[in-house]
């Protein structure tokens, strides 16, 4: 399963973009061994965050799932914060980036990131 977006997802993710800041919402479900990997990419991926002007709103653990069925929860939420929709393109296009996105892509078995916007 992907768990990184594509040039098409990106493309997507942009043409959608109705201004203001976006909050990604970041599902994740680890490998056996991925934690490792996602906290040296936590720490790394700080100084990028700060670049385009995003911070981390929640950082957890994930729990007892209540309505998917059993097996189906994920490991850890994330919130990022970015000021808009382009901020996060930014980030993820810089080449400095692109070099610790394999800390990521090795810690996760499945992912889901979700662009949300704040209620009107």
């Amino acid at each position: 399963m992907a768990v990184d977006p594509n040039g098409q997802d990106l493309k997507r993710y942009l043409a959608e973009d109705e201004g203001g800041e976006v909050v990604m919402l970041n599902l994740l479900r680890f490998r056996p061994d991925g934690r490792e990997s996602y906290a040296s990419y936590s720490r790394e991926i700080l100084p990028f965050l700060q670049k385009v002007g995003g911070s981390v709103v929640y950082a957890g653990e994930c729990g007892t799932s209540l309505v998917p069925a059993a097996g189906s929860g994920w490991d850890a939420v994330l919130l990022v914060r970015y000021p808009s929709r382009s901020a996060f393109s930014e980030m993820v296009a810089d080449p400095d980036y692109q070099r610790i996105t394999h800390l990521r892509t090795e810690a996760l078995e499945e992912a889901v990131l979700q662009a949300t916007s704040p209620w009107a």
